[in-house]
């Protein structure tokens, strides 16, 4: 379970690291702006380099300030619900003490579908590099602990990602155990960013504090935009063309104001996963 302190520090570890990335975009506009200036003081005035200065910083300045005022999401859009009501049913309260034992087939391929109210999403999971990420699903999935989930989360700026996989819908549930962090290293990673098509495990480590390791539970996200983001959330596999499309259709939809109680964006969609299966191949 995940506490409404842990969520708000959670939070604003997201802000942190929406900021820095800000101030590293700024930092590297100023390198080129300055590196383009020094190359034309030979053959322009003075005068009119200072003007062009001025007038390239003002504009950077009011982008940049705009930019550090807006939250992920604080403007709701009015875009209409382009998904269909859930199926009936509910969401099975379900704990368990510790993980599941480990038996899966790491040198088999699974799939993750994710019937939801706004389409089927297709997921790749990889259990060769994820081996005990993927076991978890496998294990929840066949006691139905996401059927009747709410997508609870979507980023609309800085990142992009819609988050699922909590029975609660606040972003504060769990299964009772916690599994660690793996593919950390993975290739797919380059320069911060987790690319679009991505499905990485959500967890609690706070990067300043070093603390909070191997604590993903049951939440994940889908990355529907490439995002940059440090690798210290386990990335575990990958979405199919058709559930990309989805997700798109969801994040044109846009999000709520933050909710003050759960520090979540919800979606405008009404995004529910109605079943989710895992088939080995």
């Amino acid at each position: 379970m995940v506490s409404q302190e842990q969520r708000r520090r959670q939070l604003a570890r997201e802000k942190f690291l929406r900021q820095q990335q800000r101030r590293t975009q700024a930092r590297r506009k100023a390198h080129v702006r300055n590196a383009v200036i020094a190359s034309v003081l030979g053959v322009i005035l003075v005068g009119s380099v200072a003007l062009y200065t001025t007038d390239v910083l003002r504009g950077d300045d009011k982008k940049d300030t705009a930019s550090a005022e807006v939250t992920p999401s604080a403007s709701p859009s009015k875009a209409p619900d382009p998904c269909e009501k859930p199926a009936e049913g509910k969401v099975k309260e379900l704990t368990y003490k510790k993980e599941p034992a480990l038996t899966i087939d790491k040198t088999a391929k699974y799939t993750m579908d994710l019937r939801t109210t706004c389409g089927d999403i297709g997921i790749t999971m990889d259990a060769a590099k994820a081996p005990r990420t993927v076991n978890s699903f496998n294990f929840l999935v066949d006691k139905g602990y996401l059927d009747h989930t709410k997508c609870h989360r979507l980023t609309t700026e800085g990142i992009y990602v819609l988050q699922c996989g909590d029975p609660q819908g606040t972003g504060m549930g769990g299964p009772g155990y916690t599994i660690p962090d793996e593919n950390l290293k993975d290739a797919s990673l380059k320069g911060g960013v987790y690319p679009a098509g991505t499905v990485a495990m959500a967890n609690q480590y706070n990067a300043q504090t070093k603390e909070g390791r191997d604590t993903g539970g049951s939440q994940f996200f889908l990355v529907y935009q490439d995002s940059q983001l440090p690798p210290d959330y386990t990335p575990f596999g990958t979405i199919s063309e058709d559930g990309m499309k989805v997700l798109k259709k969801i994040a044109d939809a846009g999000a709520q104001a933050m909710d003050p109680q759960t520090y979540n964006t919800a979606p405008n969609a009404t995004v529910v996963i109605n079943e989710a299966t895992v088939k080995k191949s």
